[in-house]
């Protein structure tokens, strides 16, 4: 299908959105033919979306060759408050950093995802916190690009969680419905992202900061 569709125009893939490809690469190897695949395919770009603070996969990725500039390794940054209590079993903020600063180190396009943002208890500290560890730990004129966005999922598949996670706070919020997207009431989503914005904007250039937002 793929093939298919490059034998029409370019194509940019994200291949790791309902999975963490990253954090189970050892019992698929669907990442390193991934790779293989888009080295092979120039009109192919793919971003690899992932929680995961494993740094052992670089090595593992030298033995494809150079690294390649089409192949976007993505890593959502969370505060340590969220991840403790919303992002079970991913890795924490400082082995996130580690793995970005590997990656970096070694050549890989990275790009930091700060998306999606969640509201919890005293959230402007804890998402400051994280920017200035962030700033602090990562080269981050070597970054490729950041992302910011606030929490929002379909109608269909937050419904699905709902009744898998009856005392989960994020799922069970009263987000407001827009097309089939759930997020936060605009007024909220605007004050999150701005303030995240502007957290950032001392550290990374205004062109290379993409906010996500939903197109009619």
């Amino acid at each position: 299908e793929v093939e298919a569709l490059l034998m029409q125009h370019p194509v940019y893939l994200c291949i790791s959105y309902d999975t963490d490809l990253l954090a189970v690469e050892d019992f698929t190897g669907y990442v390193e033919a991934w790779i293989r695949f888009v080295k092979q395919h120039p009109d192919l770009s793919i971003e690899i979306r992932t929680k995961s603070a494993r740094k052992d996969f670089w090595e593992r990725l030298r033995s494809l060759g150079e690294p390649c500039n089409r192949v976007i390794f993505a890593f959502t940054i969370s505060p340590d408050h969220v991840t403790a209590r919303y992002e079970h079993r991913t890795g924490s903020l400082s082995g996130r950093i580690d793995s970005v600063r590997t990656g970096l180190s070694l050549g890989y396009p990275v790009r930091l995802c700060f998306d999606p943002m969640i509201v919890c208890p005293d959230w402007q500290r804890h998402y400051h916190d994280m920017i200035a560890t962030v700033a602090e730990k990562i080269p981050l004129d070597r970054i490729r690009d950041v992302s910011v966005g606030s929490f929002r999922l379909s109608e269909d598949y937050l419904k699905n969680m709902r009744r898998a996670a009856p005392c989960s706070a994020v799922v069970q919020y009263p987000y407001e419905n827009d097309h089939g997207v759930m997020h936060y009431p605009q007024k909220l989503t605007e004050e999150m992202e701005q303030f995240l914005l502007k957290e950032l904007a001392p550290y990374i250039p205004e062109e290379k900061i993409f906010r996500w937002e939903e197109r009619e």
